[in-house]
């Protein structure tokens, strides 16, 4: 190593920054190839005490140097972050794998336990994604919560990959009573494509705990979009969705909603009209967190883009709203502005300085998602079903199709988004164990709806009675007996849901009160039920209420255990 090349790298350490437990060498434009050249990077990490977050971002890192970087890694089992983006720049796709390897079989030596895990802008392709594969079904990763992987030219293949190692990491992990609890996932500008967007919908779906999904520019139209709407219906915490120039059509837009959905951002994703007012039906029914929605350059004409607007009216929370670029017109524009001062939201409106103008209606747009549904048929044929046959979006083809649509492997979280008696008895004898892992007591919504959902498919025929008994009590008795756990916040919210209080957000009350009310029944006998709560549900139960007449005697069963406590 020349000489002024050793005083480069001297003064490029020097401006590290080391604190709270990083170490950064972030954009410092380090040529790692040789041990040699690695040296001092090795020396810093050596020296570390309490490594945490370890930022290789903007550098260059070769084979060799990724096995001495490894060699010193194997020790840092406190390191959690590794922010790995961008640091194999000018390395050929093939040196990649095996530095990704070094490196992940180093974090598996120490016993890392990974919380965030950044490999975004590496080139790699399908055969990058082998060499972390390892890495991701290990209990290095049954900890992580945000993955990123934008920009790395995975295509369809690495997205399988990824997909199968997700589901891997969650089913080992699971076995341990620590599930896969994934929060983040960035997945932009890889080529995902239907194929892989189905794959990775399907390891989503069986997570479950996503907050962020960020899978901009993939190529995906309708059949993976439906898909992944699918999943998503699944991850009941999810806060934002990010498909930014997809393909959606009408069809890819009906979407099932969850509540606490903050960011939408559907921007160049040709939803057109049909898909909008599918959209803006979604959003009337519900979203009450909704603090963005983009739409723009969706090609959207006049009439859809004002249902949209009107859809909003309630969102209290909302900060934006993107109809740019679409086909409104003058007076199309001048009736959206309206519409919002009437809700006086017209704070909320982006520019609409790139509207297209109203166009004529025709039979174009038709015809053009006719032809874009018969191209993808026509691809499907070509490709068989062979392999694909456990991924293929038979399962998530949109609601027009008839064919009869196979029931998915029945898991916690495919059993908590469509409850059915059947579906709890074939999650087996540990049905209530795993459920009250997979539940998160400390927050009492998510106890209450579980509840709700458990006491759904409650039947009078023994098995099924029994398993929601049981259930009930793995549930309850976790969530009673954890200091975290506010009782008083639970009947409330459970009231709430039974429609017995009123509540100052619009939440829909369950359908049946019979489940809910034979499961207390069993529920306040048991030694973890406070007593206290008691007369709080003695005195709701009692008040005149149509939906507990409907079921009198569950009701009467209810008073009369209460009574008698």
């Amino acid at each position: 190593m020349a000489s002024e090349d050793i005083t480069k790298l001297a003064e490029s350490l020097a401006k590290t920054k080391v604190g709270g437990g990083q170490l950064s060498f972030k954009g410092r434009s380090l040529k790692l190839n040789t041990a040699e050249d690695a040296e001092e990077v090795i020396k810093q990490i050596e020296e570390f005490d309490g490594l945490e977050a370890l930022r290789l971002e903007g550098n260059t890192v070769g084979v060799e140097a990724a096995k001495v970087i490894a060699k010193a890694l194997e020790k840092k089992s406190e390191l959690k972050r590794c922010h790995w983006s961008d640091m194999f720049t000018g390395r050929l796709r093939s040196e990649i794998p095996p530095a990704l390897i070094s490196l992940g079989d180093a974090l598996i030596t120490a016993g890392a336990q990974l919380v965030e895990l950044d490999l975004s802008d590496n080139a790699f392709g399908p055969d990058g994604v082998r060499g972390f594969e390892a890495l991701l079904k290990s209990p290095t990763c049954y900890t992580l919560q945000e993955l990123k992987l934008n920009n790395c030219g995975m295509g369809i293949g690495g997205g399988k990959i990824l997909a199968a190692a997700l589901k891997e990491c969650h089913r080992k992990s699971s076995a341990q009573g620590k599930p896969l609890a994934l929060k983040i996932f960035v997945a932009g500008r890889n080529r995902l494509e239907n194929d892989g967007a189905t794959a990775l919908a399907e390891a989503f779906g069986i997570i479950g705990t996503l907050e962020e999904v960020h899978m901009p520019q993939n190529g995906i139209n309708h059949p993976g979009i439906t898909a992944l709407a699918q999943a998503f219906a699944i991850n009941p915490l999810l806060k934002v969705i990010n498909l930014n120039d997809n393909t959606f059509t009408e069809k890819g837009a009906v979407f099932l909603w969850v509540f606490l959905i903050e960011v939408i951002n559907f921007g160049d994703c040709l939803v057109r009209s049909k898909g909008a007012v599918a959209i803006a039906d979604a959003v009337k029914e519900g979203l009450h967190k909704l603090k963005e929605l983009n739409m723009s350059f969706c090609e959207i004409k006049r009439d859809a883009a004002l249902t949209v607007a009107e859809a909003i009216e309630d969102k209290a929370e909302l900060e934006r709203l993107d109809l740019n670029g679409n086909c409104l017109g003058e007076e199309g524009c001048e009736q959206l502005q309206e519409i919002l001062e009437g809700f006086n939201m017209t704070s909320v409106l982006g520019s609409l300085s790139d509207d297209e103008g109203e166009e004529e209606e025709d039979e174009d747009e038709e015809e053009e998602e006719e032809e874009e549904e018969e191209e993808e048929q026509q691809q499907l044929k070509e490709r068989g079903h062979g392999e694909q046959e456990s991924l293929t979006p038979k399962k998530i083809i949109d609601s027009q199709d008839s064919t009869p649509v196979p029931s998915p492997p029945v898991d916690v979280a495919t059993f908590l988004a469509f409850p059915s008696p059947e579906k709890l008895l074939r999650l087996g004898p540990k049905c209530s164990v795993l459920i009250a892992q997979q539940t998160d007591t400390s927050d009492v919504e998510k106890v209450a709806t579980t509840l709700l959902r458990i006491s759904s498919v409650f039947k009078d025929e023994a098995p099924v009675k029994a398993a929601v008994h049981e259930t009930t009590d793995a549930l309850m008795r976790k969530a009673f007996t954890s200091a975290t756990f506010n009782s008083d916040a639970f009947i409330t919210s459970l009231l709430i849901h039974m429609g017995l209080l009123k509540s100052e957000e619009k939440i829909k009350a369950v359908p049946s009160l019979y489940g809910i009310l034979m499961t207390l029944n069993h529920m306040v006998q048991q030694d973890y039920f406070p007593k206290s709560l008691a007369p709080v549900l003695s005195a709701f139960v009692t008040k005149p209420n149509r939906a507990l007449d409907s079921c009198s005697f569950a009701r009467h069963m209810l008073l009369q255990t209460l009574h008698q406590l």
